[in-house]
């Protein structure tokens, strides 16, 4: 399932509290400056159909510990008693009222689980029904059944009305499956594109694949903290393995944990010469702290106190890891309304921490973002443009276009600064066809423009 209101998909840059709502309501009308660098918008922009961005190779010991806590484990903790998977080909059907664009990222997804992660698995024909189905529904609907959740796949279903009859039902507990074999995905038909792409690859990977998450994981759409919305080559592997046929499913996990070092000595073989990481568990505790901080409903001081919690005890256990730089970078983001100051330093330290590590540059490329907007708002574009420099390759091999049109909106601001009109519109341009499949509406695009031009204390209109 994901969530609502995740920071890694605010659309506030300086705003915190305004990305914990689940909606944005429409601005009032742009600045004269955002009305004259915006005359009319240009076509909305797409990414190609290429693969898992680039990854670093991971330890095979450390795979199969992950793959085991993964797969015999519900995100609520609760144990799974079998492994399940589909067994056979999985024909997935879409329905409901199904937006322009999403049926060809929803191809482009199904071909890359064919092509790297060796599943058997097609789409059928609009409105035919098949073994995995997923239906676009208005995100109100949604919540109805779900008030925190973006999207979420159910067993045992194929249509919305039937899950609040069928919830309590042995059919729809995941934990009483013995194999897969009838699942639906709900999405939202109302969300911006990228929103429903995100829903597709998670909710996809979770109805195929592994139904837990894991923080301890940094290059991984299994993860809660929602920085990777495209399936990396990581998510992959652990789907290879997932279908691989020396499992299937009803076998219990002393019975996988036997299966894996061969197998994964197979499929990763460069895996058996990597040292394991062996990353702690992540505790109850500072799990509880992170959805106070990001949770739904919540005051801005309740919110403050979990991501302060979340930080102190990510001190206490030692950890040095993206953990830790995720418990600064919600702590800088909840703090920059009420204390920029500060804010900025808890930034500064998540960058520093995500720097480090070759498997969170996509994190860092976020922190960087924030930093950007920071120095631009304090008059000094250079340091904006050495933040933002090579930043936005990693937003287009990672294929999040709401992070590459704010990196290049605050790149035209920068630029402008520094004498350089003509580079600055022709990236603002730019900016805008990937704003339009990020953002969605032309009021939000309008309405993210005119913010960040705010932030530049040469205009004269700073928020």
């Amino acid at each position: 399932m994901r969530l609502l209101s995740r920071l890694g998909l605010c659309l506030s840059l300086l705003l915190p509290a305004a990305c914990m709502a689940p909606t944005l309501e429409p601005p009032g009308t742009p600045t004269r400056a955002a009305q004259q660098a915006l005359p009319d918008l240009p076509p909305m922009k797409i990414f190609g159909a290429t693969g898992a961005p680039a990854s670093q190779p991971v330890s095979n010991a450390d795979l199969a510990r992950d793959f085991l806590d993964l797969s015999f484990e519900l995100e609520s903790g609760r144990q799974l008693p079998v492994f399940t998977r589909f067994e056979g080909q999985i024909r997935v059907g879409l329905s409901g009222q199904v937006p322009p664009g999403m049926a060809r990222d929803l191809d482009v997804v199904v071909a890359r689980l064919r092509r790297e992660a060796g599943i058997d698995i097609i789409r059928l024909p609009l409105g035919q029904e098949g073994n995995l189905n997923i239906s676009a529904v208005p995100g109100d609907e949604i919540r109805k059944e779900l008030p925190a959740a973006a999207c979420f796949v159910v067993p045992g279903i194929s249509h919305l009305g039937q899950y609040r009859r069928a919830r309590r039902q042995d059919r729809t507990d995941w934990a009483k499956l013995q194999r897969r074999s009838k699942l639906a995905i709900f999405v939202p038909s109302d969300a911006p594109p990228q929103e429903l792409r995100d829903c597709l690859h998670e909710e996809l990977a979770q109805a195929l694949g592994p139904l837990n998450d894991l923080y301890r994981l940094p290059d991984s759409t299994f993860n809660d903290d929602n920085i990777h919305s495209i399936l990396t080559a990581y998510d992959m592997l652990v789907l290879r393995v997932t279908y691989a046929p020396e499992l299937r499913s009803g076998m219990t996990r002393a019975e996988v944990a036997a299966r894996l070092p061969a197998l994964l000595d197979r499929l990763n073989p460069a895996g058996k010469a990597v040292a394991p990481r062996h990353l702690s568990a992540t505790p109850v505790a500072w799990m509880n702290a992170v959805a106070r901080a990001l949770g739904p409903g919540a005051s801005p001081a309740s919110r403050m106190r979990g991501a302060q919690q979340a930080v102190a005890l990510a001190q206490s256990y030692g950890w040095t890891d993206h953990r830790l730089a995720f418990s600064y970078y919600m702590l800088g983001r909840l703090a920059q309304a009420s204390d920029p100051g500060r804010a900025k330093g808890y930034l500064t330290r998540a960058h520093e921490l995500y720097s480090r590590d070759p498997r969170t540059r996509l994190h860092a490329t976020h922190t960087a973002v924030q930093l950007a907007a920071f120095a631009l708002a304090e008059g000094k574009p250079g340091q904006t443009l050495a933040l933002l420099s090579g930043r936005a390759a990693i937003a287009r091999e990672y294929q999040n276009a709401i992070l590459l049109a704010n990196i290049e909106m605050l790149r035209a601001e920068a630029l402008e600064r520094t004498g350089k009109p003509d580079e600055a519109r022709r990236v603002r341009l730019d900016s805008l066809g990937w704003a339009r499949y990020g953002f969605g509406p032309d009021w939000a695009v309008r309405a993210r423009l005119q913010e960040i031009a705010a932030l530049n204390p040469a205009r004269g209109n700073r928020p």
